[in-house]
């Protein structure tokens, strides 16, 4: 895991390119509209269990049980509050939410998850959420110098699993850019730069030369290794649609 000061390194680039591409068109919107008698339901459930188990434990639940009104007020403006959608580069998720005692104001989120860290998107349910057909959202990121608990967990999402198909389609199209590009790099080097460094050796070749060749085999053996991850990921990406 890397240091705080490359976390914070990073976080600053990914905050520099999101404000580059503030204006780019969203490619896929999710909805939470239709879901939120539903999860308002579960929220509601879930709350009142919480608070009969402290009733019987230290009897404040008793106060918890009183706050379910403003519970359910909160629980309403936050889904209606509640955008995310997707970008060519990013997913971008907003909420406002009334702060605990509604009187003294709002809290506004925003997440913005560039594309290229973006391990995967995870459709799951509970138990509990499944009696009440509620689903959550969780996007992966690479695990390289992020912890699993940086992963962007969303519940209430209408129809999850189209989003996972539109961010999941839209990565496999950047990746076959990335591919296209490095294979497209490769073709335009001349001929005889291509050469193993032995044969090179043998004609005398300048270090500069070498240095291109080595280069160039690098970039061979990462073009190899990026297909074959992308066609594996792309296999299990369409059995897991499937």
């Amino acid at each position: 895991m890397g240091t705080n000061e490359e976390v914070v390194e990073i976080e600053t680039l990914e905050k520099s390119l999101l404000e580059e591409n503030e204006d780019e068109a969203v490619l896929y919107a999710a909805s939470f509209r239709e879901m939120e008698e539903s999860f308002v339901k579960y929220q509601t459930v879930q709350w009142v269990l919480y608070s009969l188990l402290l009733v019987l434990a230290w009897g404040i639940g008793f106060l918890m049980l009183f706050y379910v009104p403003v519970r359910r007020f909160i629980l309403r403006k936050d889904i209606r509050s509640r955008t995310l959608y997707l970008t060519p580069n990013a997913i971008v998720y907003k909420v406002t939410r009334p702060v605990p005692f509604p009187c003294f104001g709002v809290l506004k989120k925003e997440k913005h998850v560039l594309l290229h860290s973006v391990a995967d998107v995870v459709v799951e349910q509970g138990y509990m959420q499944s009696l009440f057909g509620v689903y959550s959202l969780r996007i992966e990121n690479l695990g390289i110098r992020r912890p699993p608990s940086d992963d962007v967990k969303i519940q209430g999402v209408a129809n999850p699993n189209a989003f996972r198909k539109a961010v999941m389609m839209r990565l496999s199209h950047m990746r076959n850019e990335i591919l296209s590009r490095q294979a497209s790099t490769l073709e335009d080097v001349p001929h005889h730069l291509m050469m193993s460094p032995s044969r090179s050796l043998k004609h005398d070749s300048t270090p500069g030369e070498l240095l291109i060749m080595q280069k160039l085999e690098e970039v061979g053996s990462s073009v190899k290794r990026l297909q074959y991850l992308f066609e594996e990921q792309q296999s299990q990406t369409t059995e897991s649609m499937d």
